[in-house]
């Protein structure tokens, strides 16, 4: 399958066919990726268990992560990484389709396409519409499953993908990176709450605002290289420069990853702390906000940290 190693994009018509064909196995598995916030009381897990596209296995984001951190679904090791997908069947020569159920088409999906490029492995791509145009097109679903069979996966991190903290807040004064923030326009501004307790919206100094939906059209699918180029250009962001994505928690920062890759720019980096992070940790005149400020939550730093996106 090496001639659909480097396609970011697969459409659900190719995708039943593959499926109807029996061509889910080691060479090809398909992961459910689902992820919610707290505040939309959807449960992924029970949601695959019910209905979900034949053969796939569902991937847990915050499973697969780093569950020493105070912060959601940071990044695992690599080797947790590795014997996580490992165990669902995915080894190094294996193409894996990820996609989730979100209403938008496409929500957490980009994010588990980041890990997987991050960790070294080029062969993923990401159901175009996710499970909405799967069954938009008609195509089936069951809640049958049966276990993969383990395999060995080995990873490799590239970490300059990946910005901490120290990197972003150096970064204020160095400019050698442009962030762009993919939450939406309202908690950047600092006008819509935020959906994590004791956290109060706002943006880090000098980023960009492009929240994620606006890279998808009304059916959930990306939009077409031209639109999100243009889109790009009319936020102001430089694709010859390199850029870097943020979000609550790093999981529609991704988006900004996966449009950027579409666009040729291939090494897009992640901040994966994201605003939560920042919001703990910053001073407070580096949270730029329209709305009330920092300070009223300013002794709550670091407490209740919740999902956010």
């Amino acid at each position: 399958m090496a001639h659909i190693q480097t396609v970011a994009l697969v459409g659900a018509r190719w995708l039943a066919n593959t499926v109807k064909s029996n061509g889910v196995g080691p060479g090809l598995r398909i992961l459910d990726v689902s992820w919610y916030m707290q505040k939309l009381k959807r449960d992924a897990k029970r949601e695959f268990k019910l209905k979900h596209v034949p053969g796939a296995a569902f991937f847990d984001i915050d499973r697969c992560s780093d569950q020493t951190s105070p912060f959601d679904h940071m990044l695992p090791s690599e080797s947790q990484f590795a014997d996580y997908v490992g165990s669902l069947g995915v080894g190094n020569k294996t193409h894996v389709v990820v996609y989730d159920t979100s209403d938008w088409g496409c929500f957490s999906a980009p994010r588990v396409w980041w890990m997987f490029r991050l960790f070294g492995h080029g062969s993923v791509s990401v159901l175009d519409g996710g499970l909405k145009r799967w069954l938009q097109e008609g195509h089936p679903v069951t809640s049958g499953y049966r276990k993969p069979e383990p395999v060995d996966f080995q990873a490799r991190m590239n970490r300059s993908w990946v910005k901490t903290y120290e990197d972003v807040l150096d970064n204020l004064d160095r400019k050698v990176f442009q962030l762009v923030d993919a939450r939406p326009c309202g908690r950047f501004r600092g006008i819509d709450p935020e959906p994590m307790d004791n956290t109060e919206p706002g943006h880090i100094p000098g980023s960009i605002s492009m929240p994620f939906s606006s890279f998808l059209d009304p059916s959930g699918r990306l939009r077409p290289t031209k639109e999100l180029t243009a889109l790009f250009r009319y936020a102001g962001v430089d694709l010859t420069r390199p850029v870097c994505a943020s979000g609550g928690s790093a999981i529609t920062a991704c988006h900004v990853a996966l449009a950027t890759y579409l666009c040729g720019h291939q090494g897009a980096s992640v901040y994966d702390g994201g605003w939560s992070e920042w919001y703990a940790r910053a001073p407070p005149e580096y949270v730029i906000s329209e709305g009330r400020g920092k300070h009223i939550f300013r002794g709550l730093r670091g407490e209740g940290l919740g999902m956010t996106g």
